[in-house]
């Protein structure tokens, strides 16, 4: 609920807030910040903040750096920490070009416009993501790849730092307004999850920046090292982004349910799903937008690389929740924690509207182990594979209509040049695998 300038003055005030930091996020998905002194709060509210878009990655040229920063007087919250006595709050912005436009590469309207598309559609669209991470050591102000713990999927260990830690993360989320739902032990060593009630994309898209940056800090601050990497160990499971997804109508009822249907889920869902399964390929990039995110989608490590829906096989890339009613959902569970939440759930949504737009049937659903077919039978009924690399995906998304529409003419095209010049890098990096492989030769 957004909060009037007369509620924020007396939040300020009570609070004793000295600082306000007005953050937004950048194209890699990178949350980025200006602080301000509290007393400069009304400037910031009449005009905006101005700050040098050149600086930022993917935003602005040196020739046309000015931009503003506007708050969304809808995202004040307490930061739950001091740093020399000193108690800031946060407020998430809208970038503009000037105090009345909209910047087009804004990754949050880029959300919002896929948002009102919904609306005009008669949906109110929501998001649920789960996100997964690593806790790891620090040692002299590095981060260290080696486990804390021996733990598993939803092991109760003795008490630790990593425990101490998710029991303060959500402490400290309550405080920022976030309703965390369950967070446990994930199934690798050292990893861990946090999910969080749905929202409307956009809030659930600020209240997941919201949550890496509460999570990493407090790791920093217990002198350890969080890690939102989708696969930093070879030979177990990476973290990943499952992100559910329902619509409601205007009147308030879900739209995925249909209560004569053998199985409850209505007609407008299946174009959902048969929108999604037709993009797939071509959103990967950005739901899964580093070269990391490829040695996650990989058999074997409950990854979903096969593109197919199902009523409850983990194997398939789209899954449907057992819940019905209110809470008839879909689980998309190829994201993961290193995209852009903005521009993720932007394409998501999007490629499932343009299956009810366009009336995309969704091909029958898969209740067998995938993993376990052949070839010949996954081709047989007709289940392609996510893109196996980052150049791959970027195939993919440059040839999709529906992606660049989504991400607009700016943020397509500094994507792409950035995500090219991260698959160069990479390529022709030197890696110490490769050194130790060839060694003999």
């Amino acid at each position: 609920m957004e909060m009037s300038k007369e509620k924020l003055y007396e939040f300020i005030e009570k609070n004793k807030v000295g600082f306000i930091r007005l953050q937004f996020t950048d194209i890699n998905g990178t949350m980025k910040n200006v602080e301000i002194p509290a007393d400069e709060i009304d400037s910031a509210l009449s005009s905006g903040i101005m700050f040098d878009g050149s600086s930022v990655e993917g935003f602005a040229r040196l020739h046309e750096s000015d931009m503003y920063l506007k708050p969304d007087l809808r995202t004040v919250a307490m930061l739950p920490w001091t740093f020399d006595g000193r108690r800031s709050a946060r407020i998430i912005c809208d970038v503009y070009n000037n105090p009345e436009t909209p910047f087009e590469g804004d990754p949050r309207y880029r959300l919002r416009l896929v948002e009102e598309k919904a609306r005009k559609m008669g949906f109110i669209p929501y998001a649920g993501p789960e996100v997964e991470f690593f806790i790891l050591p620090r040692a002299n102000g590095r981060p260290v790849f080696e486990f804390l713990d021996n733990g598993s999927y939803f092991d109760l260990l003795p008490v630790d730092i990593a425990e101490d830690i998710r029991t303060e993360v959500s402490v400290h989320l309550e405080e920022m307004g976030i309703d965390v739902e369950t967070t446990h032990h994930e199934v690798a060593p050292s990893q861990h999850e946090v999910d969080f009630r749905y929202a409307e994309p956009i809030v659930a898209a600020d209240n997941v920046q919201t949550v890496k940056l509460v999570i990493k800090t407090l790791a920093i601050r217990n002198n350890l090292y969080a890690t939102f990497m989708p696969k930093p160990f070879f030979g177990v499971n990476g973290s990943g982004m499952h992100v559910h997804m329902s619509l409601f109508t205007l009147d308030g009822k879900n739209a995925f349910y249909d209560e004569t249907a053998p199985d409850g889920i209505s007609q407008t869902m299946k174009y959902f799903i048969g929108g999604l399964i037709a993009h797939a390929r071509e959103i990967t990039a950005v739901t899964n937008p580093t070269v990391n995110s490829y040695k996650r989608l990989v058999p074997g490590y409950e990854a979903p690389v096969n593109i197919a829906w199902s009523k409850g096989n983990r194997t398939a890339l789209i899954r449907i929740p057992k819940a019905r009613g209110k809470a008839t959902r879909l689980e998309y569970r190829a994201p993961d924690p290193s995209c852009n939440p903005y521009l993720a759930f932007a394409v998501i949504l999007a490629a499932g509207l343009n299956g009810i737009e366009n009336k995309i049937e969704a091909p029958m659903a898969v209740e067998e182990n995938i993993y376990k077919m052949t070839e010949a039978e996954k081709q047989k009924r007709g289940i392609n594979k996510l893109p196996a690399n980052l150049k791959e995906a970027l195939i993919e998304a440059e040839k999709s209509k529906l992606v660049r529409e989504v991400l607009g003419e700016h943020v397509w095209e500094k994507f792409l040049t950035l995500k090219e010049r991260e698959w160069w890098e990479y390529s022709t990096n030197v890696s110490e695998w490769e050194r130790k492989r060839y060694e003999n030769i």
